[in-house]
């Protein structure tokens, strides 16, 4: 009999224990190798661990015979699991620390390669074990095993796979009625993701009914998930354990709706076998992009989801995709900021981008689409190709209007001396900044642009067929793609802030304004009280940039 109380009050004004519980992930990455498995079960759990005097009183339980204090921990306080996970960890530190003994909560598992080495550590534990009057359930150990199930896994060596037990379970699930059996039915199954391919997108149907103001009605396609979700668990594979001594494979694509992944790596025989699964739908905003975004989201997924795998492995990173413009990627261009930083991150990874072609995509590409109802080529959707062969459109007339009038402007006169006694012309640069090939001034390889064509210059970004009237940064970023002057950005600014088109195409984004009122007056004749009202900001026109 395990006594469970209803400790939610007392919970609730508990200072929580922060001590982590492992992730099951990590522990079952420590078993790569082994080949002998013993599996310990503690007895009474957390009854193992007291309850300090004098605090007995806050878990008092009320019973028909009176009321109770418990001398140790009970099942239902927040601080449980914490407190004896740590005092686990303390007790055999040693023994995790040299890698051998791996522990959950009550769950021991000892795994070893060399059968002598393997029973001389089972017997370290028991002594240890027994020092601490710690008793173990005899019917739930097992000892010196090929295969064990911990954890609700089926480990041996190398591999890992589902437990039968728990496969039953789900084979057996009755149709969800509820919104509450619904949430039951995916928490169950959320478990053992990393088996089943395309499981976001498979169970997409199952997530929408649990959403908050949705009204509650299993439809076909519900019960098509939830039956297809049955049937995959029942063909789970069998995935293997990623060792790092091997290089890696990630294989990831990109559809309309999700990205898939998988990690892999070479078998005995030259082949790959999956690792690990990886499914996850676009949110609103991520559907919006463009077709080269979704397949870079996809690496970028798949790498932050198995980084501690992948980052500073003794064997260079290979990753498959079957979209070839992402080999490009890493080559010098002008890249978003989104793309910068995704940039940024790569750069902690030694990877190389590999193209496949699609059909040798299968299961990552399964993983994005399965379950989706577009079955659109979306790799067809946009084509992209190399800088290379773009070329950027330039008014040549209006560049060499501006290479004509440069030699005469005063901040040329002044650059052209400084650069002449080997001095920067502003304090915050330095003097290889500056370039000057006897027409034309260049700071930061880009042409500097004297005061009568700066309009002109932005005009000709701004208002260009390709630009399409952009907004304020995005018109910064092209015009000082090319083009310098000092001011840059306040200039286009206001430039940007006067045009017409855009102020009256534009959605107005700035709260509006409230409704007007007359102002109250008390004056018994004219001119008594005076008004006055100004508009400010405006583009600047004879130094004036205000009316009044």
């Amino acid at each position: 009999l395990r006594p469970c109380q209803d400790y939610r009050y007392l919970n609730s004004h508990t200072v929580k224990n922060a001590y982590p519980l492992p992730l099951i992930s990590d522990l079952i990455d420590k078993l790569k190798g082994s080949k002998i498995f013993t599996k310990f079960d503690i007895r009474w759990g957390y009854n193992n661990v007291q309850i300090k005097p004098g605090d007995r009183w806050k878990a008092a339980f009320i019973t028909p015979h009176g009321l109770f204090e418990p001398n140790v921990m009970f099942f239902g306080l927040c601080n449980s699991p914490p407190t004896f996970q740590a005092l686990m960890d303390h007790i055999f530190q040693d023994y995790q620390a040299e890698g051998w003994l791996i522990i959950y909560m009550d769950d021991l598992l000892i795994h070893s390669t060399d059968p002598a080495l393997h029973r001389e550590r089972t017997m370290k534990v028991l002594k240890r074990l027994k020092e601490h009057d710690l008793y173990l359930k005899l019917e739930k150990c097992k000892f010196d095993v090929k295969e064990v199930d911990y954890l609700g896994l089926i480990l041996k060596e190398g591999v890992v796979k589902m437990d039968p037990i728990k496969l039953d379970a789900i084979a057996q699930w009755n149709v969800p009625e509820n919104v509450k059996a619904v949430r039951s039915f995916l928490g169950f199954c959320n478990f053992y993701r990393r088996f089943i391919p395309s499981f976001s997108n498979l169970s997409k149907p199952l997530t929408n009914l649990t959403k908050k103001d949705v009204p509650w009605e299993w439809s076909p396609d519900c019960e098509s998930a939830f039956r297809q979700l049955q049937e995959l668990f029942m063909k789970a594979p069998v995935l293997s354990l990623p060792d790092t001594a091997k290089p890696f494979f990630v294989m990831a694509d990109a559809s309309l709706h999700a990205t898939g992944g998988v990690l892999m790596q070479k078998d005995v025989n030259g082949e790959l076998h999956p690792c690990a699964y990886l499914s996850q739908t676009f949110s609103p905003a991520e559907r919006n992009y463009d077709i080269y975004d979704r397949e870079l989201l996809a690496v970028i997924r798949a790498l932050k989801a198995w980084r501690h795998y992948l980052q500073g492995t003794s064997h260079p990173l290979t990753v498959l995709t079957d979209h070839k413009n992402l080999t490009y990627f890493r080559s010098p261009q002008n890249l978003t900021r989104r793309q910068a930083r995704w940039l940024l991150f790569l750069a902690d990874f030694d990877l190389t981008l590999e193209h496949v072609p699609g059909t040798q995509m299968t299961p990552a590409d399964a993983l994005s689409r399965y379950h989706s109802p577009d079955t659109t080529a979306d790799n067809q959707e946009v084509t992209l190709l190399p800088d290379t062969l773009f070329a950027r459109a330039i008014d040549f007339a209006l560049v060499s209007k501006i290479k004509e009038s440069t030699p005469t402007d005063p901040l040329v006169l002044s650059a052209v001396r400084a650069i002449e006694d080997g001095k920067s012309l502003f304090p915050r640069a330095s003097f290889s900044d500056w370039d000057y090939d006897g027409a034309n001034l260049l700071f930061k390889k880009r042409l500097y642009i004297p005061p009568t064509q700066r309009k002109e210059i932005v005009t000709s970004v701004h208002e260009s067929l390709s630009a399409g009237h952009p907004g304020i940064t995005r018109t910064i970023n092209l015009v000082s793609r090319d083009f310098w002057w000092p001011g840059l950005s306040t200039f286009v600014r206001n430039f940007v802030t006067g045009c017409a088109t855009c102020q009256s195409h534009k959605a107005n984004t700035h709260p509006s304004t409230p409704a007007l009122s007359p102002i109250p007056s008390t004056s018994t004749r004219p001119f008594q009280q005076v008004s006055v009202d100004l508009i400010t900001d405006l583009p600047v026109s004879d130094g004036f940039d205000s009316l009044m």
